[in-house]
């Protein structure tokens, strides 16, 4: 270190450098966005079935639909607070839809369906309206009038004698309902009022959802007022939107709390070292730095910022303090102040380095993944400990006064290095714990991982299991299978469905599936409609065939003038369009299956396994390869996205794995010996097996978090190990006492970072939190344990 580089100027430079960054961190950070969603967690260049998935979980009608439950309370107020909120929410522009079973949107219905009977139904072809199919519709209508519709029969015959509103309202009825309980939705077993919802905001638009969460329990509240009751009912909501705002609110008191405890927890244990308010203050200051340059850089970098981030952000307090802690503790007291400081950057500041850059090294491969929120993790560990150390040599340095002063802990060192002396004892000991560890992890090698998307989820257990009961009350099939149709226009995956249709149908009839549904059955596409109104015959050749048709019938053709009249109609009126369907109970419906997304269109059609068993995907392939019809696309969602955490998670395998590598080249170039190189591995991979073992022995399944946490073990603990091991330290010096001391309190700092985040209800957070803070404990006990002679 030269004398230049501690000039004045050179300070002022580094500093005004510093708060530059400072200021300009900040200001990215107030405009920056902040979600906690699984779309950071889904691939930025998906597949085809990847894109539907993720398609449906961001944007797709199911991540619009809140549905909202009444508890407590009798039979009588619970319908009544569903009726009031409905009402009043109806005119909220918040909502698309808002639907309790009440009888709005059925007359609209019915009205849709019989003024446009004959351009939806498809049984309306030329030999419907030939003599021959005439008769045979008219008779089948007559005997009908004997049934149990009979009434509605007896009543539409003079208008619809073919049957056709009929055979749309059966089509229409086999969508499953809720029960209906004094005028409004009830959950099965009668004691959950249910509403469901469509926002006009898109699920993954979570500020808006939390608007409309706002509005439901704001009108709840109001109605709560005029039903007086002495039970007191409570609302319930769940969704995707739901479960975005609440994960999000949950993740954001949690982190910030989790700041809070671990900072208190970490100045207390700061204090109780330094004795100083003012070391104090100034051993924050990297962490400060650290954290605010990670938050900015991934702002910068995705434009949005996920809350898991955040939560690992809150963590790197533990490790950032390190770097504070290395330079107050390290440092001599006796002789000159700026004399020993560059001592310390001489001889102690290499290791740190060199400690720095195996962190980075292993953190920045995460950054080339496919998957933004894993690439944020490594972004903003590479980001923010690089800020940290930097701001530890450049400017802390600089910062602290000509009489900066802590307590003497050599003889508290001389006490741990005796400890460290003596942990070389264990190392047989050791030896045994590590291959034990590494026989359980490959006894529990093939149930070791968690296969399911679903374990990246930040939404708890209690509310999955909310959500499943709604929905069990609501009577919603999990639509697991879907084929997508696409294409350049609305009317090309029309047609494509209606042509899907066909084959499905044949499926159908041989019970390889028990049903299907697709945007034709509401809005067929135009050539289909102008086709059915081709069949229609006009008013002369109408009443003609008519007459012939019935004449040995018990009625008299003349009854059927109304018939006549509508069929004239419906030839000249115009053809159906989307937007005929506004107000009715169906647009819900076309919303969820037909789809654009910028030029393209898709059409979606759910499928419906046979009771009991599932959907065979060749055979459906097969169908659908044989009746050629282009740009289908089977997907199977569960197993899609199976297939697409297990790609994560191999890919997180790689890439951490490259990460190690990349550590131990870089260390191999460092130290120019591969047995200093082993001495500093082994610790490492001993910690790792033992965590491993641990949560495996707990039950616990590991995720893409825990991976995260075990790659944290290896870049925080190569710190340690890298000083237990003398040959990384300028000319080998042998481990000072005051090194020893700052190893294990910078260790208990770390372990107090990462460790509150094990109480964390949000399972990945937690994850981590159980995986760092004994992993970091143990690769200080194995680097002391392992540890050359050297330097006794």
């Amino acid at each position: 270190m030269t004398k230049s580089a501690h000039s004045p100027g050179s300070a002022r430079t580094a500093i005004i450098i510093w708060l530059a960054m400072l200021l300009v961190s900040l200001g990215i950070i107030s405009r920056s966005h902040f979600t906690a969603d699984l779309s950071a967690f889904l691939p930025s260049h998906p597949t085809a079935e990847q894109q539907l998935l993720m398609d449906q979980l961001k944007d797709g009608l199911a991540s619009r639909l809140i549905l909202v439950g009444i508890d407590g309370a009798d039979e009588q107020t619970r319908a009544a607070l569903s009726k009031a909120m409905a009402q009043k929410l109806r005119s909220n522009p918040a909502f698309v839809s808002v639907n309790n079973g009440e009888d709005i949107t059925s007359e609209r219905d019915r009205t849709y369906l019989f003024s446009h009977r004959y351009l939806l139904s498809p049984a309306v072809t030329p030999e419907r309206f030939s003599i021959e199919g005439l008769h045979a519709a008219i008779s089948d209508s007559i005997d009908q009038i004997a049934s149990p519709a009979g009434l509605l029969m007896k009543s539409l015959l003079p208008h619809d004698p073919t049957g056709e509103m009929l055979q749309l309202m059966d089509t229409m009825s086999g969508t499953s309902h809720p029960e209906m309980v004094e005028g409004a939705w009830a959950s099965r077993d009668g004691k959950t009022a249910l509403l469901l919802l469509q926002t006009s905001a898109a699920g993954s638009d979570t500020d808006a959802q939390k608007l409309a969460m706002q509005a439901i329990r704001a009108e709840f509240d109001q109605a709560l007022q005029s039903n007086a009751t002495s039970a007191k009912p409570v609302l319930l909501m769940t969704g995707p939107g739901v479960f975005s705002v609440n994960a999000r609110d949950t993740i954001k008191t949690q982190v910030r709390v989790i700041f809070i405890v671990s900072s208190i927890l970490i100045a207390l244990l700061l204090w109780a070292v330094y004795r100083s308010k003012l070391a104090l203050l100034l051993g924050f200051l990297p962490v400060a730095t650290g954290i605010l340059a990670g938050i900015s850089a991934v702002s910068l970098a995705f434009g949005v910022v996920h809350g898991i981030t955040l939560g690992f952000g809150t963590a790197l307090i533990g490790e950032a303090v390190d770097y504070s802690i290395y330079l107050f503790m390290q440092t001599e007291h006796a002789g000159d102040r700026e004399q020993n400081r560059r001592k310390w950057v001489e001889t102690v500041w290499p290791t740190v380095r060199l400690g720095v850059l195996t962190s980075v090294f292993g953190f920045a491969s995460l950054m080339m993944s496919g998957f933004p929120g894993l690439a944020q993790l490594g972004l903003y560990s590479v980001a923010g400990l690089i800020a940290a150390a930097a701001m530890t040599r450049y400017v802390l340095p600089h910062l602290l006064p000509p009489h900066f002063n802590i307590r003497d802990f050599s003889h508290t060192g001389l006490i741990l290095a005796q400890y460290a002396i003596s942990a070389r004892i264990l190392r047989w000991p050791a030896i045994l714990l590590v291959a034990v560890s590494g026989l359980i992890v490959y006894q529990h090698h093939d149930r070791l991982w968690t296969t399911e998307l679903s374990a990246l989820s930040p939404v708890s257990a209690a509310d999955q299991a909310l959500d499943g009961r709604l929905r069990g009350g609501m009577g919603a099939p999990d639509v697991r299978y879907v084929i997508v149709l696409s294409g350049d226009n609305q009317e090309t995956v029309l047609r494509n469905t209606e042509k899907l249709a066909v084959t499905l149908e044949e499926l159908v009839e041989k019970g390889l599936l028990a049903s299907f549904d697709s945007a034709s059955h509401y809005l067929p596409s135009q050539a289909t409609q102008q086709a059915r109104v081709n069949s229609l015959p006009d008013r002369e050749k109408l009443s003609s065939r008519l007459s012939v048709a019935v004449q040995d019938m018990p009625i008299k053709a003349k009854i059927f003038e109304p018939f006549l009249q509508e069929v004239e109609t419906s030839r000249n009126q115009p053809l159906l369009q989307r937007s005929d369907l506004q107000g009715t109970s169906m647009a819900m419906a076309i919303d969820a299956m037909l789809l654009q997304q910028g030029q393209r269109w898709s059409s979606l059609v759910p499928l419906t396994a046979p009771p009991g068993s599932d959907i065979d995907a060749t055979q459906v392939r097969k169908a659908l390869q044989d009746a050629q019809i282009e740009n289908a696309l089977f997907v199977d969602m569960k197993t899609e996205s199976d297939h697409l955490y297990s790609s994560y998670m191999q890919e997180a395998i790689w890439l951490s794995l490259a990460g190690v590598l990349a550590i131990v080249a870089l260390l191999l170039l460092a130290l120019r010996s591969l047995k200093q190189v082993l001495a500093i591995i082994v610790p490492l991979v001993a910690a790792v097996l033992t965590v491993m073992a641990g949560l495996a022995l707990f039950g616990q399944q590991l995720m893409i978090l825990h991976l995260i946490g075990l790659l944290l073990i290896v870049a925080i603990g190569s710190n340690y190990a890298l000083f237990f091991n003398p040959g990384a330290t300028s000319a080998g010096q042998s481990i000072s006492p005051q090194t020893y001391a700052s190893l294990v309190f910078a260790n208990v700092a770390t372990v107090l970072g990462f460790g509150l985040l094990a109480f964390s209800s949000v399972p990945v957070l937690q994850a981590m939190g159980v995986t760092v803070a004994p992993g970091v404990i143990l690769a200080l006990v194995f680097s002391a344990v392992f540890a050359g002679n050297k330097g006794d």
